[in-house]
């Protein structure tokens, strides 16, 4: 029998309605049996400065790189902002990644992200992905979740109103627990 896998999921939206945290918890209802998926809140982790870490690492940063730690594996889900992935996400990253024991090294990880342009967040995942890169996370490749027209693919309660898109995301997360145990050694 496989261990089981926690997941730690956070979205680079701060908005309340935020298609990105709707796509957090369409996720965490079609986790695989034996992962979990536990969303952080970023909004409380201050803009990142050097003066301010030099006098003390921030509880809500603290807390963030703990269960980062904590996690065996974690799901992004950003928006895309002017081509890119969001300032929320930079900046949550930036606090994670400072040393010493920043826990991002060797963490496998999921990518995905909802936004109301016609590529989704392709560019965003993309651009993230190279920093995911340069911090030796490793990544889930495929399947590849972007979902578009975010305001159109979404009800008013925030599930994802088409079946197949649902299923995709059932895939990214079933994919991220089968490459989280082929990196743990474990028969998938």
């Amino acid at each position: 029998m496989s261990s089981p896998i926690h997941v730690l999921g956070f979205a680079g939206s701060l908005r309340q309605g935020s298609y990105n945290r709707a796509l957090l918890k369409v996720a965490a209802s079609v986790v695989p049996e034996g992962m979990t998926l536990e969303i952080f809140d970023l909004k409380p982790i201050p803009l990142y400065d050097g003066d301010v870490e030099a006098a003390g690492i921030p509880a809500p940063v603290a807390e963030f790189r703990a269960r980062i730690k904590a996690a065996d594996a974690l799901l992004i889900a950003t928006p895309e902002y002017n081509y890119s992935y969001s300032g929320v996400v930079k900046n949550a990253i930036d606090w994670a990644s400072r040393p010493p024991d920043q826990p991002l090294a060797k963490k496998p990880y999921a990518l995905f992200g909802a936004a109301a342009g016609g590529f989704g967040t392709a560019r965003a995942q993309y651009h993230l992905r190279q920093v995911c890169a340069g911090l030796d996370m490793l990544a889930v490749n495929k399947p590849e979740v972007m979902i578009a027209a975010a305001q159109q693919a979404f009800g008013s309660d925030g599930a994802l109103l088409d079946p197949a898109k649902v299923e995709a995301v059932r895939g990214l997360v079933t994919a991220l627990a089968a490459w989280t145990r082929r990196l743990r050694g474990e028969g998938v």
